[in-house]
């Protein structure tokens, strides 16, 4: 048998290759990568945008429709409101000779249906013809009304005690009052009016009450 020299080619063999794993069957070939899905990567889509952050936009637009509903409702009930409400009863009206001028008294009904104290602060008239135009007056004052109903008695007819400013409703109270106005408009303008309005403006109060 031949003597094994050192450096002959199996003992160089044996010093050169690497020891294989425990338990690793020698020969075994490397393994080899997975053949599975390759899920795509971005990385330019940032998670803290809008689109991952916010939720779904119908359902924010229905969030927003509903919000607004709810604020309507409430601006709905919690609007200013006259303090009053009543209606015109009777007009009474005497055209003044050869001026063109109509004096009309004006018979109302008043009831305060806050529950505080309803302070008359003034009262207008205000017609509309039917050509368009408007005409105001503010009430004359209480102290005139006996002279206007002496010297036009259509103006008495039907009348009630002068209603005034300043005078107090009591929370619940009515009232039935007359007042006295004029418009540079003929009778026969006046018969075929349009519209005729008394508007009475409370003390403390960013409404008025309008009466038709």
């Amino acid at each position: 048998m031949a003597d094994l020299k050192p450096g002959s080619g199996s003992d160089q063999a044996s010093r050169q290759a690497p020891p294989s794993p425990a338990g690793a069957p020698t020969g075994a070939s490397a393994p080899t990568p997975s053949s599975g899905p390759v899920t795509e990567f971005h990385i330019g889509d940032e998670f803290s945008t809008a689109k991952r952050t916010l939720p779904p936009l119908g359902i924010v637009l229905i969030s927003i429709a509903i919000v607004a509903v709810v604020v309507g409702i409430i601006a709905f009930h919690e609007r200013p409101k006259p303090q009053g409400v009543g209606s015109i009863t009777y007009v009474g009206v005497a055209e003044v000779p050869n001026q063109n001028i109509v004096l009309v008294a004006i018979t109302l009904t008043l009831r305060n249906n806050a529950d505080k104290a309803l302070w008359i602060r003034s009262l207008k008239a205000q017609l509309t013809t039917t050509d368009g135009h408007t005409y105001k007056d503010n009430a004359a004052s209480a102290v005139d009304l006996d002279r206007y109903f002496h010297a036009f008695p259509p103006l008495k007819e039907s009348s009630e005690p002068p209603l005034s400013p300043e005078a107090k409703l009591l929370p619940g109270a009515e009232r039935r009052g007359t007042i006295v106005v004029a418009f540079h408009v003929t009778k026969e303008a006046f018969d075929q009016r349009n519209s005729l309005a008394v508007t009475i403006q409370p003390y403390d109060q960013p409404m008025p009450i309008i009466l038709k």
